[in-house]
């Protein structure tokens, strides 16, 4: 039995967790969200993390009631059973993780070109962020402990640091500009009007969903079933201050056809007005720092999430021979993400398929499993309806812009169904054959 002392608190809890949010959605996502909805960047992620707040009350509930290392794993197999539906939503959320990994390389390699002008390579930009996931992949699978053990450091440093880049430029933009431009009013409309605004709502929620992986520290953390919900609770929190602080500063240092053109490091250009260039330098370590701890940390929590998968025969092997198996293919689908798609058509792809796997969750919790773990309907409901609502605006968006980047969305879902029909029938019959051998013995 571990020791309690041993365990984290709620502080290092919610350092973890907010450190896990406070990564590259923030540096990548700005322009994204600006191309989207205007000037109303602010709002925008003000809303999403008012959909985001709706959403954690199923994970809060289910949490607190069934605490353990499986995260949402567990839930979606307590919900649907060992079966197709569990299993792919499952694989849903390792593939959106997958490619939050693909995010954080891209805007590494992005932000490290940065001081070259070189940030829009098209070569550069992907083979940096290939390095930066093979030399997170070499380290955790010969120092995982310093993984864990430098996570919270880094957590800290980046919400310190991102904090004080953000309260030194709202006190340059003024305080009377927080209100301004959280109402639009000082900087351009939606292109595509309030459609465009819960398209851009979309890409926010991202920046929010890292508070999932607090839901997988059901064995770490004391008193497990009062804590996790505090820890995701105060996460978003503390992250929706930062956010509205940081982007509000951006909007009014940069126009929005300035933060459309920098989209891919809106933050360093934001700086370099206010700041000049020890702004840049600052926001350019943040991103580094950011990015690559986000990476050590990702890869090791994805990495458990998919051999837990294995475990539970609902995600395929590689040969038996081969090592850390859950690690290198986690690596290589990153890697290849990363190769072919740029931060835009991944910060999409992340978004369907999260927002794909939180409705099953919330039906989940409605259909089966709101009794057991003491949930009112109508919240999981609420949650479902904002969904729907940002994710339709988007795919509406998105059908206008990058058809194909949907086709390819339909098509790894199509893909991860048709896989996990796959492995559950040969799991069943494996299972019916080890039955039969018994029942003769």
């Amino acid at each position: 039995m571990v020791d309690d002392s041993a365990k984290l608190s709620l502080a290092g809890s919610v350092s973890l967790g907010t450190g896990v949010m406070v990564g590259a959605g923030i540096f990548a996502l700005v322009g994204q969200v600006a191309g989207l909805a205007g000037g109303l960047v602010p709002a925008a992620f003000l809303a999403g993390a008012v959909v985001v707040a709706f959403s954690s009350y199923s994970y809060v509930k289910y949490s607190g009631a069934n605490p353990s290392s499986g995260g949402i794993a567990m839930l979606l197999k307590d919900a649907y059973g060992p079966g197709v539906v569990a299993g792919s939503f499952s694989l849903f959320m390792y593939v959106s993780m997958v490619v939050a990994e693909s995010l954080l390389a891209r805007t590494f390699g992005t932000y490290m070109l940065r001081p070259f002008g070189l940030q829009g390579s098209a070569f550069l930009v992907p083979a940096l962020g290939v390095a930066a996931i093979a030399l997170a992949a070499v380290v955790n699978i010969f120092g995982n402990t310093l993984v864990e053990r430098s996570a919270a450091v880094t957590a800290v440093a980046k919400i310190v640091g991102i904090a004080a880049l953000a309260i030194a430029g709202l006190l340059a933009a003024g305080w009377s500009s927080l209100g301004t431009t959280l109402s639009g009013g000082s900087g351009e409309p939606p292109p595509q009007g309030i459609i465009g605004f819960l398209a851009g709502t979309t890409l926010c929620i991202l920046a929010y969903k890292g508070f999932t992986t607090i839901t997988n520290q059901g064995g770490d953390i004391r008193e497990p079933k009062k804590n996790i919900g505090r820890s995701i609770i105060i996460s978003l929190a503390v992250c929706t201050v930062i956010y509205l602080l940081l982007t509000v500063s951006v909007v009014g240092s940069l126009s929005v056809p300035q933060i459309i053109e920098s989209r891919d490091y809106a933050l360093a250009r934001a700086a370099e007005p206010l700041f000049g260039a020890w702004g840049v330098g600052l926001t350019i370590a943040l991103a580094v720092v950011a990015t690559l701890s986000g990476l050590l940390a990702s890869i090791y929590s994805v990495s458990r999430l998919y051999s837990m998968l294995q475990d539970m025969k609902q995600a395929p092997g590689l040969p038996d021979k081969i090592k850390h198996q859950p690690l290198l293919i986690t690596a290589g689908l990153a890697i290849l993400v990363t190769v072919f798609f740029d931060l835009t058509q991944i910060a999409s792809l992340g978004a369907l398929l999260y927002l794909s796997m939180d409705i099953a969750v919330h039906l989940g919790i409605i259909r089966r499993l709101h009794q057991d773990i003491g949930a009112k309907r109508w919240v999981p409901v609420a949650a479902i309806v904002l969904d729907v609502a940002v994710m339709t605006a988007f795919i509406i968006v998105k059908a206008g812009q990058d058809l194909l980047m949907l086709a390819v969305a339909a098509a790894v879902s199509l893909a991860i169904f048709g896989a996990q029909w796959w492995a559950v029938r040969r799991r069943d019959q494996d299972e019916e054959v080890n039955d039969g051998q018994h029942s003769r013995t």
